[in-house]
């Protein structure tokens, strides 16, 4: 089974802290680039067969008309052979006014909405750049469960600029009183030539990196206590609302990236369009970057079988790192799972990097 995912580049605002490949919303430029993701559909029509996730990201894919999107999933069906109980997800800004869009959405069988919640206290969101407020995340949730969504998925920021234990909880509380399934929480990355990376005075106020420990295992803590397990170092589901798209990513599976900017890992290459949108619109057929000629080696695989709490078995290991198994674990790094895995606890998953950078050596 194959995953599709569709690069939606285009913003309304940019936002700070995003290093991810977007440009700004022009209505004409919209309408050519979804044209541009048919082609490409039809193009690899009989290479994609069987496909079981699809995956609209950005970007702001809710900035795309419920008609082009249909567009897209109705090529997806004629092109490929799409499950009957895919999971088809679309990102979703938060707004004050969603009910129609979301309706249309739900006809046209988008069945989990992953939303761009990140925090519910009004000044994070506004030290964030954020357009929304607490109050459009609550409205929107109960939105897309008035438009029939029963499994939606909320983003969560931690170790932003003044997140406190307090803020945080706050937030958690919010988060986990709305009916959702599904809980991505990622640790705020400065990445270069952002505008938050040249923000002295806002980076002062981010926590430091023992607070930031102390931000993600209360998220954690909190997470579990109200049935979301983790799964992921990122990411927590009530009992099986995990993210199949995602899964296929570190479960070394199939995926074919559509649009500019969007990755690839099929048909046993790893591959990028590049960054673009006027060179994905002007080819027949997405230009391609080679990334890597043979994925998925051994320690690749390692590494992200190490992001899973299911983990990796023991025979894996190099020797080397089996060495190493003792110290991590009298610090309370990783752990033998009830499968008999390795996998990280979640101190483990604080400092991730480090701990996988051990065990794959």
């Amino acid at each position: 089974m194959t995953g599709l995912y569709f690069h939606i580049p285009f913003c309304a605002k940019k936002c700070p802290y995003c290093d991810f490949y977007s440009v700004s919303y022009h209505k004409d430029t919209v309408q050519q680039y979804v044209d541009a993701i048919i082609r490409n559909l039809r193009h690899y029509k009989g290479a994609v067969k069987d496909v079981d996730t699809l995956y609209f990201g950005g970007g702001t894919p809710s900035l795309l008309s419920t008609a082009q999107i249909g567009a897209i999933l109705d090529t997806c069906a004629e092109c490929c052979s799409v499950q009957p109980d895919a999971e088809i997800t679309l990102e979703y800004n938060p707004t004050r006014k969603a009910g129609n869009y979301l309706r249309e959405l739900r006809k046209l069988g988008i069945n989990r909405l992953s939303v761009g919640t990140q925090s519910f206290s009004d000044e994070q969101l506004r030290l964030l750049g954020r357009t929304h407020t607490a109050e459009d995340n609550r409205r929107t949730v109960l939105a897309a469960v008035e438009a029939g969504f029963t499994n939606i998925s909320c983003d969560l920021m931690l170790a932003t600029p003044d997140q406190s234990a307090e803020t945080l909880s706050q937030t958690l509380d919010a988060l986990t009183a709305l009916p959702i399934t599904h809980v991505s929480a990622y640790m705020l990355q400065v990445e270069q030539g952002t505008p938050l990376s040249q923000n002295e005075g806002l980076l002062a106020r981010c926590p430091d990196d023992d607070a930031t420990v102390d931000r993600y295992l209360q998220a954690v803590r909190t997470l579990d206590a109200a049935g979301f397990r983790q799964y992921e170092v990122s990411s927590f589901a009530k009992n099986g609302f995990e993210s199949r798209h995602n899964c296929k990513y570190w479960l070394g599976e199939d995926y074919l990236g559509i649009g500019a900017g969007a990755h690839s890992c099929f048909q046993g290459r790893r591959f990028c369009v590049p960054k673009d949108v006027a060179a994905f619109l002007a080819a027949d057929n997405q230009p391609t970057e080679l990334l890597d000629a043979h994925p998925l080696d051994r320690e690749e695989r390692l590494m992200l079988g190490l992001r899973l709490t299911k983990g990796v078995a023991p025979d894996a290991l190099s020797a080397n790192a089996k060495s190493r198994i003792p110290m991590l674990e009298n610090a309370g790094y990783i752990c033998k799972n009830p499968t008999g895995n390795i996998s990280l606890t979640p101190e483990g998953f604080a400092v991730s990097n480090a701990v996988i950078g051990a065990l794959i050596e």
